[in-house]
This record gives structure tokens, sequence and C-alpha cells, in this order.
């Protein structure tokens, strides 16, 4: 009974899945997850006891950022992807860093980031170059 409708909710998922609305959505939801857990792999991996760390170049210091949250919106920028995250230096100040993904395969990568330069990425949604994926 219970493969009876076990088989049954899958052959309703196969027909909702062809349609090409609910397929768009459901690749779109899985897309964005996917690049959400990239950016996430990304910090985890370059934290170094509990800190991102970000070297200053102007100040030539190295800034010790902790994580805050992630940011729901993604941007799109031809093929690649822009995702934003929340730090916090020591002092309490917010920080945000920006993060350019790519495909690599069936994942993404992180492959630049900007620390605390929004004003860059701005400009690119000025002139239209980076839109809100949808």
């Amino acid at each position: 009974m219970i493969f009876a409708r076990q088989a049954i909710v899958g052959a309703i998922l196969a027909i909702l899945m062809s349609s090409g609305a609910l397929a768009d959505q459901v690749s779109t939801l899985s897309q964005k997850t996917a690049l959400q857990a990239a950016m996430q792999k990304h910090i985890e991996r370059s934290l170094v006891d509990g800190s991102y760390l970000h070297f200053d170049m102007t100040g030539g210091v190295v800034r010790e950022l902790a994580p805050v949250k992630a940011h729901p919106i993604i941007l799109k920028m031809g093929k690649y992807f822009v995702l934003c995250s929340d730090f916090q230096d020591k002092s309490g100040k917010s920080v945000n860093i920006d993060y350019y993904l790519a495909r690599r395969g069936r994942s993404y990568i992180v492959f630049h980031s900007e620390v605390d330069n929004r004003d860059q990425l701005m400009a690119l949604i000025k002139k239209g170059k980076v839109t809100h994926m949808d």
C-alpha cells in the first residue's frame, strides 16, 4: 500500500515537473540554493579561528571579520553571479562582502570577492551589467 502511494505521488510530481513553469521554478530554486551553499562553503573554508581575514592594503593591517548573515538576493552578471554577506569587525562595524561566483561543473566556485567596496557593484547595476536573478 505504501509503495502504491509513493508511485502515485511520484507520477503526480513527474506530471507537474513536466509543466514548463513549475520545472523552471524548481530549477531556479535549486540553482539559488547551490549558489548560497557555494558561498557559505567558501566562507567556512576561509575562516581562521572563526574570523574571515581581510588584508587592508591602504592601512596595511589585517582585519578580522566575523560572519553575521548572508543576503537572500542573488545578482546575475552574464553567466556569473554575485552574492553578498554581512560581517562585523572587532569594533562592531558592519562590513559587507560581495562574492562573485562562476559555475564549475555541477557546482559553483567563488572567483573574486570585494570587501566593503559596494560602489563598484552599484556602478555595474546602474550600467545594467548586473541584474537581479529571477
